[in-house]
């Protein structure tokens, strides 16, 4: 019983340290593996156009699990009239927000971080429901992508990202 307990110690000691460690030094997602932590330069002063981002073809978003650690991902990004969005593709038979846990980690809390270059950014997003704005930032982002087709437009989520 003493080894067990001196064993399970052991395991959680160095699963803190492993853990402060990447906080100190972060965790980008790769591709498609989601990572932990953004660090960067943080951008505190409010962002009034987001144009900048055109040349950046992904960004990392940093969402907050249930479960207190942070989720990172890559995904594309798209300015329009100054204004950012993310947007999020389904598969066909796919459940939004169910099948994409960084999209149900901002239904749930929609505290982002953004890591655009080497900058960070702590926002807010929230869902765009206006059919209207939701078609021209589809539009705008069949611009950015000319090469991303998408033969459902239904299947893709589009989130505003909040002023300052």
């Amino acid at each position: 019983m003493k080894r067990l307990r001196l064993v399970a110690a052991v395991v959680i000691g160095c699963l803190v340290v492993a853990l402060i460690a990447l906080r100190i030094v972060g965790l980008d997602p790769r591709a498609r593996r989601p990572g932990l932590w953004l660090t960067g330069q943080l951008v505190t002063q409010p962002v009034t156009d987001w144009s900048f981002t055109d040349k950046y073809p992904s960004i990392f978003v940093q969402t907050r699990s249930w479960y207190g650690l942070p989720h990172s991902v890559t995904t594309t990004i798209t300015a329009h009239n100054g204004q950012l969005y993310l947007t999020s593709v389904y598969r066909p038979g796919s459940q939004f927000p169910r099948d994409r846990l960084w999209n149900r980690n901002i239904m749930r809390d929609p505290h982002v971080r953004l890591k655009i270059g080497d900058q960070v950014f702590d926002r807010t997003v929230s869902l765009v429901a206006d059919p209207a704005e939701r078609a021209a930032v589809l539009e705008a982002k069949a611009k950015k992508y000319p090469r991303q087709r998408v033969v459902d437009k239904n299947l893709v989520y589009v989130f505003r990202v909040q002023p300052g």
